[in-house]
């Protein structure tokens, strides 16, 4: 059986992934998933990982924020430790700047997500229509909830109300998201 393995630097990555998978990877791929503690494990032990490996017919996908650093060197570096590892058909997505700015560009699921009221009516508004551009976008979702938001609850309860048809105002969620369905399709 095909499957896809994502390589998730938080745990908070996979709150959100497990509420969105369903609706883009076909019941007939397998969804499995490893979590690094941080962006530091990852980039130390993704190569050993993916290279263990042993489940045929087997497509990863590396999910890391890009916080502060430079993000095509980041993707750059990742996809060379994934080369190495014999798995060079493996995609990298990074989070500009962080996985929070996914949600902040797509603040209707924020407000349902919370049970919020007048959050969604701020998506037009400065910084929202590029949160990726946002270099704290935890911070910045934590203030416009007044601290409801936390990592692990916050994007389980976020997650299913994400649009995936691309109004997502962040570029690099809606990237992440077309990169599943491809791998999703080419996996069956």
């Amino acid at each position: 059986m095909p499957t896809i393995v994502f390589c998730l630097e938080e745990p908070s990555a996979w709150a959100m992934l497990e509420a969105v998978l369903p609706k883009l990877v076909p019941p007939t791929v397998t969804v499995r998933k490893i979590i690094f503690e941080g962006k530091s494990d990852l980039d130390k032990r993704l190569a050993r990982r993916v290279r263990g490996w042993q489940a045929p017919d087997t497509r990863f996908l590396v999910l890391r924020d890009q916080d502060s650093a430079d993000c095509a060197v980041v993707k750059a570096q990742l996809s060379a430790k994934l080369a190495d590892a014999g798995r060079p058909d493996s995609v990298v997505r990074i989070a500009c700047h962080e996985l929070e700015a996914f949600y902040l560009g797509d603040l209707a699921a924020v407000e349902n997500g919370l049970e919020l009221k007048n959050v969604a009516k701020r998506q037009p508004k400065v910084p929202f229509r590029k949160p990726d551009t946002i270099a704290n976008a935890a911070q910045e979702l934590e203030s416009i909830t007044n601290c409801k938001y936390q990592k692990i609850s916050g994007s389980r309860a976020i997650g299913p109300h994400l649009a995936l048809d691309g109004s997502n105002a962040s570029r690099s969620f809606n990237v992440l998201i077309d990169a599943i369905r491809m791998l999703g399709e080419t996996s069956e």
